[in-house]
């Protein structure tokens, strides 16, 4: 017969761990931003089991004719997280969802929200990448997440925006959209609210975290993208990973640093200089303020001088 006399120990103890529990599931909640406009900042740090893949910032735009959710978040699950926390905001249907780039967690939750009526949208130059690096990205999902990642299927977009500018419309809110070549994947680009002069850049602009310079990152693009940020002059910045922010800190965190690296790898490459030498050599005293700077510095230098030396 057990003991009784345990019971109120053992009670105590599970009670005391379910906090623990609770915390280390991530909490997906929409705050304001700015009238009618809502965002979800993610961890900074990797996809963990703990964060569910959603590590990375997302956007909510409320218009009289329905809700824009910006990115759909990394898994079948963390949409269901997502669309859970949408209606705690609004009991609106989500009309569009708008993927910003081609990283997992920008588009693979596209088909919780196209089940559920949603039009997903993206740029053109982005479906190469996202059909070439769709299974591969729900490969390292499951390594990671483990069952998390379970029903997770990427889905496409049907509607691709093919120009440079493009401007839309949803209960008179106007949705403005720059590509200049891609960014940290090729279809990154900026979604820009010009009568509220807030931008959600995307995985163009990183804020507190380092960047990371991937096999399909472009910095001359980048670059170019970041300069169309500048010419707009937001009020405010919804970056990809960070918290919202100011112009100034997405230039010191993201600009100067993809300029710097440039720099120094255009002149390695002019110079002859060897790959490993120029990665040792390249200054990044600057930026080791910025999380993860040790482990992605290398990785990002290496890819920038090949890049400079096909251009």
């Amino acid at each position: 017969m057990p003991n009784l006399q345990r019971w109120p120990l053992l009670l105590a103890l599970v009670l005391n761990l379910l906090p623990i529990r609770s915390a280390l599931a991530v909490e997906v909640r929409f705050d304001p931003v700015a009238p009618g406009i809502y965002a979800f900042i993610g961890e900074l740090g990797a996809r963990t089991p703990s964060n569910e893949g959603l590590n990375a910032n997302l956007g909510l735009v409320l218009t009289p004719a329905g809700a824009v959710l910006i990115d759909s978040g990394a898994t079948l699950q963390g949409a269901q997280q997502i669309h859970a926390a949408i209606r705690r905001v609004t009991p609106q249907p989500v009309r569009w969802v708008i993927n910003t780039g081609g990283q997992d967690h920008r588009w693979l939750g596209n088909a919780y929200f196209k089940a559920l009526g949603a039009q997903l949208i993206a740029h053109a130059a982005g479906e190469a990448d996202m059909r070439n690096r769709g299974n591969d990205h729900l490969s390292a999902l499951r390594a990671a997440l483990g069952a998390q990642a379970d029903g997770t299927e990427p889905l496409l977009p049907e509607r691709w925006l093919r120009n440079p500018d493009e401007r839309l419309e949803l209960g008179g809110v106007l949705f403005e959209f720059r590509h200049r070549g891609g960014a940290h994947t090729p279809g990154d680009m900026l979604v820009w609210l010009p009568q509220q002069r807030l931008l959600f850049s995307g995985d163009v602009v990183y804020v507190e975290r380092m960047l990371g310079v991937i096999p399909v990152s472009l910095s001359k693009p980048w670059l170019e993208t970041f300069a169309e940020i500048e010419r707009l002059a937001p009020a405010r910045i919804v970056p990809g990973h960070g918290r919202v922010t100011d112009l100034a800190t997405a230039q010191a965190d993201t600009r100067a640093y993809l300029q710097a690296l440039r720099a120094h790898m255009k002149r390695a490459v002019d110079e002859g200089q060897d790959i490993g030498a120029a990665v040792k050599s390249f200054d990044a005293k600057p930026f080791a303020r910025l999380l993860n700077a040790a482990e992605l510095g290398p990785g990002n230098a290496s890819r920038t001088y090949l890049e400079l030396e096909r251009e």
